[in-house]
């Protein structure tokens, strides 16, 4: 009864305290009302969540997530020196990038860090799930663009969350 009511207790509980701070008050009625803010919004959102993986690496998670932040800051530079100098040289194409995983969160996470890396952006995510269409704003060379996507963002997440595609 209590895992029908509460399918997600940790989103509950942050949406409880996120509540409580955005009203500044503790009333029993904020309560009350966060109360059930926490309860009915996990429910009806609930089939739009993606399910977590049952086994993941968070250190590993961590570990990438510091290396992305990294490569934003330094792709905004990259991106910077770009459109500040000869901009009709810039090369932009679009690239298609075959995707080995099978994991919906990864999937996701993978579209996301593609687009916030300034001078990338995810435009398309195939039927399959199999391929990701991406937009780069300097493409000198296609295949380089798919290997550093292949190798720097998708084979840490394959570690991460486990996937049975190869």
């Amino acid at each position: 009864m209590m895992q029908r009511l509460l399918p997600h207790p940790a989103q509950s509980l942050l949406l409880l305290c996120t509540w409580l701070l955005l009203v500044d008050s503790i009333a029993f009625g904020h309560w009350l009302l966060g109360g059930f803010l926490a309860i009915v919004i996990p429910l009806l959102l609930g089939p739009l969540l993606v399910e977590h993986p049952r086994a993941w690496k968070p250190l590993r998670l961590l570990r990438y997530l510091l290396m992305v932040i990294g490569d934003i800051l330094v792709a905004n530079f990259q991106v910077a020196r770009l459109t500040l100098g000869r901009v009709g040289e810039l090369r932009p194409a679009f690239v298609e990038v075959p995707i080995e995983l099978d994991n919906e969160l990864a999937i996701s996470i993978l579209v996301s860090v593609v687009s916030m890396t300034p001078g990338s952006l995810a435009a398309d995510l195939s039927q399959d799930r199999r391929t990701l269409l991406v937009h780069g704003l300097d493409v000198p060379d296609a295949q380089a663009m798919i290997d550093e996507i292949k190798q720097r963002y998708e084979a840490p997440l394959k570690e991460i969350f486990p996937c049975s595609a190869t």
